[in-house]
């Protein structure tokens, strides 16, 4: 299981920058595509550049739902503003440098403004869910900005989203704690690609309950270093079996808003 991390089929093209915030006569360009452009990438990937405009400060993580109408608007996904028919993707996540904490698809936080930002609608991805049914193909909205629920049956009154795949209900990893620190090193069973994604809640041995995964340490080639807690552990543990929900890969297929359930 891997997520897409390149995209490569149209010059210029990144789905990990965000432009803006625009400012009309700044003198900064935007959007630097049309509208609706589709680009292409690894893991059968495809995202579509979209315009984003925010009222007020907002942090965009990766695996956030956002659907966007016929003028390629886009919107964080909720199932009081969704809107059958308007097709529906996830944000991959933000560029860093990849020596530093967050790695190559991590949160940011951004101002109030206009931004143009590529959504992922096909591949595989990381996506916000609360509860994950394998190999279920219909998930569906929540009240919560972003979130979207997989469960064995559909939730009256929720917006079924057509055309997503997850292939676990939760990922595992090992991982040394030492107590008092946030750190976790000696990582099993992760890689850049594959996950556990920041945002993610965690919980093993010694790791306090509510714990998420806060950032994500690479090396310049890649390799995941360590991960960093929002909370200290607890008891110092060798090779413990840590496990991952709330932001799993999911494979997207066209995803789009099919239904009130």
């Amino acid at each position: 299981m891997t997520i897409a991390t390149s995209q490569t089929d149209r010059l210029g093209a990144n789905p990990f920058v965000v432009e803006g915030p625009i400012i009309a006569g700044s003198g900064v360009p935007g959007p630097n595509f049309a509208l609706g452009s589709v680009s292409g990438g690894t893991k059968e990937s495809e995202w579509v550049y979209v315009k984003l405009v925010l009222a007020s400060s907002t942090t965009l993580q990766p695996g956030q739902w956002f659907q966007w109408d016929r003028d390629y608007t886009a919107t964080l996904l909720t199932t009081a503003a969704a809107v059958v028919g308007n097709r529906c993707g996830v944000f991959a996540g933000a560029n860093q440098a990849p020596t530093q904490s967050g790695g190559p698809a991590q949160s940011i936080s951004l101002v109030a403004g206009t931004y143009y930002i590529w959504l992922q609608r096909n591949g595989q991805a990381p996506a916000l869910v609360t509860t994950a049914t394998a190999a279920l193909v219909v998930a569906e909205t929540t009240a919560t900005a972003g979130l979207a629920n997989a469960p064995a049956s559909a939730t009256v009154s929720s917006k079924a989203i057509q055309g997503v795949n997850f292939a676990a209900a939760n990922q595992t990893f090992t991982a040394t704690t030492v107590n008092g620190s946030a750190v976790l090193s000696s990582l099993g069973s992760v890689n850049f690609e594959g996950g556990p994604f920041i945002g993610a809640a965690i919980s093993g041995t010694g790791i306090p309950g509510g714990t998420t995964i806060a950032g994500i340490t690479y090396s310049p080639s890649g390799v995941v270093q360590s991960i960093t807690m929002s909370a200290n552990a607890t008891a110092n543990g060798t090779a413990i079996t840590v496990t991952a929900t709330g932001v799993l890969e999911a494979t997207l297929m066209r995803p789009y808003l099919s239904k009130v359930n």
